[in-house]
């Protein structure tokens, strides 16, 4: 097997959007370093149950609703 074909595999901290922080391992960065999230399980509406509203921006839900009102059953 060829030296030095895998990544380098070592501690970093993470740390989530409300402060909370925990050590695991990975290839980012360099040992030690912080990977301090954007988005994660607590914030996001995937893994939250999706509470937010859809946007009609520009009214283009609407016109999709209205051009389609036959083919849905409500």
């Amino acid at each position: 097997m060829k030296a030095d074909t895998h990544p380098d595999y070592h501690f970093i901290t993470v740390v989530m959007t409300d402060g909370t922080s925990y050590q695991t391992r990975s290839t980012y960065g360099k040992e030690g370093d912080t990977l301090n999230l954007d988005i994660d399980p607590s914030t996001h509406p995937a893994w939250t149950g999706g509470n937010a509203h859809l946007l009609d921006r520009g009214g283009r839900v609407s016109r999709f609703n209205n051009k389609f009102a036959g083919f849905i059953k409500k």
